[in-house]
């Protein structure tokens, strides 16, 4: 028997009673877990291996397959279910996890994007639009796409006013120096989005979430970072069309 700490990406009903789950581990990447009688009103793991919940999981492996002993819950989360818009950008958070996070990989820091994600979400301690773009940013540099940030990659300026970042590859050139043609592939931004990106990639854990944009740096910040993740991971998300679906109402 092992025993992990980790958070519940996803769940599927399997039969009546049964379901399997993906849990996010530090240690072990993704795991997938049957949980027999899930759905019995007495269930034993109730709320420790629903959605979003944070818990200590007891897990035992026969053959090659993992099934849920015993559950604890630590943080449940309760507070995004309160909110649409929060739940649904939750929800976008943990398939973007369940697409990129393989079983087998070690990497705590990403349990610890997820978790710090969903608490400052949970507590509007942030906006969503602020989380939402540390989270794309934060984890593709975390699986190996963190962008080039340092300086021009043609005149080697640290701060130019102006530049023009690749969503393809990561870099960028000052406005004196850009003389691509296929525009298509450059988003065109200020410096103060620039830093927002350097301290997002480059931070210490510790300090990720210290800093603020003004409003209009934030909006163009949203844009980088989601261009730059689809573009990277080559794929759409349904739960992020249904998030924005909600966010375009809410202003109509």
């Amino acid at each position: 028997m092992t025993t992990v700490e980790g958070i519940v990406l996803k769940e599927r009903s399997v039969g009546e009673q049964d379901k399997f789950i993906d849990i996010l581990t530090g240690e072990n990447g993704v795991l997938e877990v049957s949980v027999k009688g899930a759905r019995k009103i007495n269930g034993k793991t109730g709320s420790s291996a629903q959605l979003l919940a944070y818990s200590r999981f007891c897990i035992d492996k026969r053959g090659n397959y993992l099934y849920l002993n015993s559950a604890e819950p630590i943080h449940i989360f309760y507070g995004l279910r309160d909110s649409l818009s929060k739940i649904s950008l939750a929800s976008y958070f943990a398939e973007v996890m369940r697409f990129c996070i393989k079983p087998e990989a070690q990497n705590g820091d990403i349990l610890r994007l997820m978790l710090n994600c969903l608490h400052y979400l949970e507590n509007s301690g942030r906006g969503e639009s602020f989380l939402k773009a540390l989270f794309e940013f934060r984890l593709m540099s975390e699986i190996g796409y963190m962008p080039d940030v340092v300086a021009c990659r043609g005149c080697g300026v640290y701060e130019p006013e102006e530049l023009f970042f690749c969503i393809r590859d990561g870099g960028f050139f000052c406005a004196d120096c850009f003389e691509n043609d296929s525009a298509a592939d450059y988003i065109k931004v200020g410096l103060p989005v620039l830093s927002a990106v350097r301290h997002i990639v480059l931070a210490d854990f510790d300090r990720l979430f210290n800093f603020r944009v003004s409003e209009r740096t934030q909006e163009k910040l949203s844009a980088l970072a989601e261009a730059y993740m689809l573009t990277h991971l080559e794929r759409s998300f349904g739960t992020l069309d249904f998030y924005k679906s909600i966010m375009s109402d809410q202003k109509t």
